[in-house]
């Protein structure tokens, strides 16, 4: 997968999104308008606060790279991992999911990389749209939107290769970064953001642009038989997972933290209530799809 800087009008100093509870709250919602409507360039009264403070994708990152070092430790190609080396690792593949019940596959795919180059744009993406996002969701959601979007991904792969009667093997987080994508393409759009309005455009077209140059890569690269085999139903599963997952915080950026959070847990839900469901009818549908690929 592709990366790209951010623009210039990146934001570096703006206000907390998620507010506190109460009185604090109230006096929150006041400086998220004031903020919105302020000129270019002047600062909020309250101080500058950083948008570089995001646990929960530092710890997606590391938790990443770890993996890798044990692959690579465990005298695993540090470029070319062989197919059995992937799948020993918890790489995704339809048989070993529909055939043997490997279903924990659908959530270890997304922490397992294909060589190097593959882990380092990856996790550059990551690190880029996960410093972006985490001020909006906080790092529970960040958490779970990898997750969440990355099952997506993985799962719409698994559906999509067994009613082709294909049987590859695919790894990576690339799916999981495409969500993260979906998620801050929705909540960008929100006219709470404590963000000027230029620079809050800025920013939306810059994910836009990063999802839509990645997906023409993908099915262009595939197309032109380049050698490199790229997920593209992982990407799209993971895409349209992370827009499911945004659309019941639309409206409560800016609101009351409890009122947020109830909400961030309705995402949570409704987005794992569909992915058991269509786990289920994969279950029913492919039982058993193909043999062995062990």
């Amino acid at each position: 997968m592709a990366s790209y800087p951010p623009p210039s009008g990146f934001p570096t100093h703006p206000p907390e999104i998620l507010p506190p509870a109460g009185e604090e709250g109230v006096r929150q919602q006041e400086e998220l308008r004031a903020v919105r409507e302020r000129l270019p360039g002047q600062r909020s009264q309250s101080g500058p606060r950083s948008w570089a403070y995001a646990p929960a994708t530092y710890f997606l990152v590391g938790i990443n790279c770890l993996v890798y070092l044990g692959m690579v430790f465990s005298h695993v190609s540090f470029v070319n991992p062989s197919i059995d080396d992937l799948i020993r690792w918890g790489a995704n593949n339809s048989t070993a999911v529909l055939y043997y019940g490997e279903w924990w596959r659908v959530v270890t795919a997304m922490f397992v990389h294909v060589g190097l180059l593959h882990l380092a744009t990856n996790m550059w993406c990551l690190w880029n749209l996960g410093l972006l996002g985490e001020p909006l969701i906080g790092p529970f959601g960040v958490l779970a939107a990898y997750v969440l979007s990355g099952a997506a991904g993985n799962l719409l792969s698994i559906g999509v290769a067994s009613f082709l009667r294909h049987d590859s093997v695919g790894a990576g987080a690339s799916g999981a970064v495409f969500g993260i994508a979906g998620v801050l393409i929705v909540l960008l759009k929100s006219p709470r953001l404590p963000i000027p309005p230029k620079e809050l455009s800025g920013l939306r077209r810059y994910v836009i642009y990063f999802a839509a140059i990645n997906f023409v890569i993908g099915f262009g690269g595939n197309q032109l038989n380049l050698g490199v085999n790229i997920d593209n139903m992982a990407h799209l599963g993971g895409f349209l997972g992370g827009i499911i997952f945004a659309l019941p915080l639309v409206p409560m950026l800016g609101s009351p933290k409890p009122l947020f959070l109830f909400r961030r847990r309705l995402s949570v839900w409704l987005l794992s209530g569909l992915l058991v469901f269509f786990g289920f009818y994969l279950s029913a549908v492919f039982p058993g799809v193909s043999g062995p690929v062990r």
